[in-house]
């Protein structure tokens, strides 16, 4: 005899996500570590991305109240973890990311990159990066913080270089030092320290940070997945998957230790929390412009409930990166840009009302008004954003 599922909704599904994930008017944050948490991570790829997804969802926007979550209180740090991405998580959060999810991430990076050693500088072995990356970090405890650039010139080791992918058609040279630097950060050693420029800009120099304490890492696992269903659930077994870059058989032990219930959605079975069966939320009329990579866009694998097949060409790259997104009540209507001028423009795919209208224009504003004279590109173009900044 089969068991019936309780059944949630497509538009339960978005009364949830405007509730959740900050973007109804009302539930705006006061400060970057809540919206940090309500997203379980922001995506930090691309340098621009935390600052936009984090102001979409403040009461009060500002580089500023990112910049001190970052850089002035260091509530907020970044680890390269889930999907080998560059998350900024608060300080709370980031043990269990670290051991769930980054310490795996880090072992990984350290094989290849003495593998990439091996092959093409044959007197570097693990025992000369042991000595490089105690020379690094004795460097930044007597200098508090440097660049890439300045570390080479106190460890001259940093500046050798090697080729990547010989032979192929994008065949780079990479110098030593970045992947060193990036190594350090991904065992916890390093942090990124407030950049030279402005928000935009991804020269940072390196920062050393109080290392990570390791946790069980079932325990660590089981503490993600629960937040992250708490955030985005419900949800199928391959959004989280796909979200946590975990295998099929930690998923399914992730969602059976925190006692997922199985509930029907359009697409199939999906999990919520034991206690988050029936969310509550009402419907709320939101818009919001958010950035390429933002949380929200990218947070499940099957994204039909709020995003039309027939969308995704104009708004995703090659390589499936998401690019500036208008949303309207839980739902991606169209993209937008900012012009070399300044001014941020949008171009809705379909028809949409006259409320639609009038809320994403106020959003356009809203955004203008704390960016100010800066000018943002993202890092991964896609074809709509960049037909409209044109």
């Amino acid at each position: 005899m089969s068991t019936v599922l309780p059944r949630i909704t497509d538009e339960q599904r978005r009364a949830r996500l405007g509730h959740r994930h900050l973007l109804a008017p009302g539930r705006r944050a006061a400060r970057v570590e809540g919206v940090a948490d309500a997203l379980v991570g922001l995506h930090a790829s691309d340098a621009a991305t935390v600052y936009l997804s984090a102001c979409a969802r403040l009461a009060e926007p500002s580089a500023g109240e990112v910049e001190r979550g970052l850089y002035d209180d260091v509530t907020v740090v970044k680890l390269l973890s889930m999907r080998r991405t560059l998350f900024a998580v608060t300080t709370e959060l980031a043990p269990y990311v670290y051991s769930s999810t980054a310490r795996a991430i880090a072992a990984r990076e350290r094989a290849t990159l003495v593998k990439h050693l091996h092959a093409h500088l044959p007197d570097w072995d693990e025992e000369r990066l042991a000595r490089t990356e105690r020379a690094v970090l004795a460097a930044l405890a007597e200098r508090g913080e440097a660049t890439t650039a300045e570390l080479g010139k106190v460890v001259p080791a940093l500046r050798d270089t090697m080729v990547v992918s010989p032979g192929k058609p994008y065949e780079a040279r990479q110098s030593v030092g970045s992947r060193v630097l990036r190594l350090l950060a991904s065992d916890g050693h390093l942090r990124r320290a407030r950049p030279r420029g402005s928000w935009t800009s991804s020269m940072y120099p390196w920062a050393l940070v109080p290392q990570l304490p390791e946790l069980p890492v079932r325990e660590a696992k089981a503490e993600l997945a629960r937040r992250w269903l708490a955030s985005y659930g419900p949800a199928t077994e391959a959004d989280l998957k796909w979200w946590t870059g975990w295998t099929l058989g930690d998923t399914r032990r992730a969602l059976a230790d925190v006692g997922a219930m199985a509930v029907e959605l359009t697409e199939g079975t999906g999990f919520v929390l034991p206690e988050d069966l029936d969310g509550g939320e009402t419907a709320e009329p939101w818009a919001a412009l958010l950035p390429g990579l933002d949380p929200t866009s990218m947070g499940w694998r099957q994204r039909d409930w709020y995003l039309s097949p027939g969308h995704v060409p104009a708004l995703f790259d090659r390589a499936g990166n998401i690019g500036p997104t208008v949303w309207w009540n839980g739902r991606i209507v169209g993209g937008w840009a900012q012009r070399a001028d300044g001014e941020i423009v949008w171009r809705a795919l379909g028809r949409v009302g006259r409320d639609t209208e009038a809320a994403v224009a106020a959003e356009a504003g809203r955004l203008s008004a704390w960016i100010g004279a800066v000018r943002v590109t993202p890092r991964f173009r896609t074809p709509l954003e960049r037909e409209l900044a044109a």
